[in-house]
């Protein structure tokens, strides 16, 4: 059975073209993601599956060789209508699925189970999914790390468009500058005695009524002779009033970053769960306020998380706070094992977002895509690693507003 197309169709696929995903080259980051799908869900198959037109492409993939297949024969078509999971436990008893060609088979398809790709503003781009040939459930604890590991897939692709729409923004504002550099020797320089002199002309005209020939001529030389002068003025004026438009900036407003942390953590507990891997959750207490865009630091913050729980050992631990230091802080400490084994976390936090992130290529493009997030945020990050303590990285914020040494007193007393 052939899935109908999504209400929102047209602006789904403008979304998901948007973004510039589609064929685009592998990345360890989302290889990742779907060897922890296939690992935690016990599946022979994962995908991140993107539906195109009449095509679902495959980002990444583990257990196919294809790169791409019939939309028209997509389990992942039909997850895309829904909010939540599609979970077919035996496709040969599902009346959508049971003459599939893909199910039809020997050694087809007979577990489904695939959660959307939701981007923030609602629209579903594919599906993480995990298929099996043998017919069978999968358990709450299963159900919820798949969830979240479509989150994680989603929040990586907009991550990655939005570092790149970031550099634009910054381009464009060093051109910004650059034309006011030019506008202000411009003004101040050349074209300052012809205007001085067409002023004197116009004021004498509408003063005495009378037309001064010779004061004329001088002005109509002083324009021919400045003419390219006047139309750069009116070109550079043109490209200040361009280059301050733009929808890719961030969106900042006044947010509690102990609220987004918190929220941050809860979405990558149930990966965590997965793995045996204790998150301590010390972000509480007081509210602290700072200037910034809540959708996109969430998806930073889940993805730091989310790499210590990719990094470190099953049954390790990992403890989250904030609190006041030079500023409102994120505190992240991936914790040393008791039997000394040590997570792999601060080679990844170093190279990908502390030494020269944009140079580095490969699994740590995510937390280079981060970093640059976070220096738009004006954030400070702190990286150390101690042997018996394990790997600790702050993470910290200018204040919303200034604040007096008794109001940051009066918060760490808090």
């Amino acid at each position: 059975m052939k899935a109908p197309l999504p209400d929102n169709e047209t602006d789904r696929l403008t979304a998901l073209y948007g973004l510039d995903i589609l064929d685009s080259a592998p990345e360890q980051d989302f290889d990742d993601i779907v060897a922890l799908a296939a690992n935690v869900c016990g599946t022979p198959v994962s995908l991140v599956t993107l539906v195109d037109t009449d095509r679902q492409w495959f980002k990444a993939r583990v257990g196919m060789d294809l790169c791409e297949t019939s939309r028209d024969l997509s389990f992942c078509a039909h997850a895309i209508l829904g909010e939540d999971l599609l979970v077919v436990p035996d496709a040969t008893k599902d009346a959508r699925f049971s003459d599939n060609p893909t199910v039809d088979m020997e050694g087809g398809i007979r577990l489904y189970a695939g959660a959307p790709l939701i981007t923030t503003e609602g629209h579903a781009l594919g599906t993480l999914c995990v298929i099996d040939n043998e017919p069978r459930q999968l358990d709450i604890e299963q159900l919820q790390a798949l969830r979240a590991l479509a989150r994680q897939v989603t929040s990586q692709i907009e991550m990655r468009r939005h570092a790149i729409a970031l550099a634009n923004t910054t381009a464009r504002l060093q051109e910004l500058e650059r034309r006011k550099d030019d506008l202000a020797n411009l003004v101040g320089g050349d074209l300052r005695a012809p205007l001085r002199l067409m002023s004197s002309y116009l004021d004498k005209l509408g003063s005495t009524g009378m037309h001064d020939a010779e004061m004329a001529e001088l002005v109509g030389r002083a324009t021919a002779g400045h003419i390219r002068g006047f139309l750069d003025l009116l070109q550079h004026l043109t490209t200040m009033a361009e280059v301050g438009v733009g929808s890719e900036s961030l969106h900042m407003r006044q947010i509690d970053l102990t609220r987004v942390t918190q929220r941050a953590v809860e979405a990558v507990r149930p990966i965590a769960a997965t793995k045996q891997i204790w998150i301590l959750n010390q972000a509480g207490g007081p509210a602290l306020p700072i200037i910034a865009d809540p959708v996109r630091l969430e998806q930073v913050l889940t993805h730091l998380l989310f790499a210590a729980v990719k990094y470190t050992p099953s049954g390790g631990r990992v403890r989250v706070g904030t609190e006041i230091e030079s500023g409102p802080t994120v505190r992240l400490d991936d914790m040393d094992m008791p039997d000394g084994i040590r997570p792999e976390l601060f080679p990844h936090l170093y190279y990908g977002a502390i030494a020269h992130p944009s140079e580095i290529p490969g699994p740590d493009r995510g937390l280079a895509v981060a970093k640059k997030i976070l220096d738009a945020h004006h954030a400070t990050v702190a990286l150390a690693d101690r042997p018996g303590d394990g790997t600790s990285l702050h993470v910290v914020f200018p204040f919303a507003q200034p604040t007096t040494a008794e109001q940051i007193a009066d918060l760490v007393a808090a």
